[in-house]
């Protein structure tokens, strides 16, 4: 691995989330030094979202990756939404053009591509466990895709119904039949949580269905994954989204697309 030294052109890509992470830093970095490419990413919290906006556009940072509790927040303090952004109301990226912030939503892009790769049928009957920003993207990416019969699952009622009634899809307080497609998009059986152990869905609800997406990426195999694959169902993991939304990331910041070889590489690196 070739690795330059940051001078004065070395571009800056970051990220801003409550509760930092490692997963961008390594696999961001990583891809740069892999291919030779003068940038740096490091990982920020604020407690100042309009100044920490501002300064990306005043000191020339080429692109920020945007997490909770800032995502919808940040919305005002951009110039551009990107359609992937503008159709749920939430970002995940901002792209640094001489100035000029322009915003999208890498979420939405990396579960379009999931559902194509899986073949998932339209006709599906699926249930989204969760009503936030992660949520939002996951369903408008459902909705987008034509998968039409939808129900979401949410103990926040007013967020729930708001995001059932934008996607078309159903809401109900909790899940009392069991679905073709399982989707957590919850932090349940996140590791360092107080749920990490915790199944997202029951064993009985896991078993009867046959497709299940997890979008929690670390671990890899919570729980609910680990469930399923052990009862044959097709799996979408979170780690899968989050290498997808971050690839999509890296080719905004950098205008270039990594092989799949690498690619994985650096999943392994960053997930490791």
């Amino acid at each position: 691995m070739s690795k330059l030294s940051i001078n004065r052109d070395t571009k800056l890509c970051m990220s801003l989330s409550g509760r930092p992470g490692n997963f961008g830093t390594r696999f961001q970095n990583y891809l740069y030094d892999e291919l030779n490419l003068d940038f740096v990413y490091k990982a920020f919290t604020t407690t100042d979202l309009p100044a920490a906006i501002g300064g990306i556009r005043a000191l020339n940072i080429r692109g920020c990756a945007v997490s909770m509790p800032f995502k919808e927040a940040c919305i005002p303090l951009v110039d551009e939404l990107d359609p992937s952004a503008a159709a749920i109301g939430s970002v995940n990226t901002i792209v640094n053009d001489d100035g000029h912030l322009h915003a999208y939503n890498t979420d939405y892009i990396a579960i379009e591509r999931l559902i194509e790769r899986h073949a998932i049928d339209e006709g599906t009957r699926f249930v989204l466990l969760g009503s936030g920003g992660m949520a939002k993207a996951v369903a408008s990416a459902m909705r987008d895709k034509g998968l039409a019969n939808g129900t979401i699952v949410a103990r926040n009622a007013e967020a729930g119904q708001a995001l059932a009634t934008s996607c078309g899809y159903d809401w109900r307080p909790k899940l009392d039949f069991e679905p073709a497609m399982l989707v957590n998009v919850t932090p349940i059986g996140m590791a360092g949580g107080p749920e990490a152990d915790s199944l997202a869905f029951s064993a009985r609800t896991v078993a009867a269905a046959s497709i299940v997406i997890d979008v929690v990426a670390l671990p890899p195999e919570t729980p609910l994954i680990r469930l399923a694959r052990e009862l044959g169902k097709t799996v979408i993991t979170g780690a899968e989204v989050i290498v997808l939304q971050g690839l999509e990331q890296f080719v905004l910041y950098t205008g270039v697309r990594p092989d799949d070889a690498l690619l994985a590489r650096a999943a392994a690196f960053a997930l490791g």
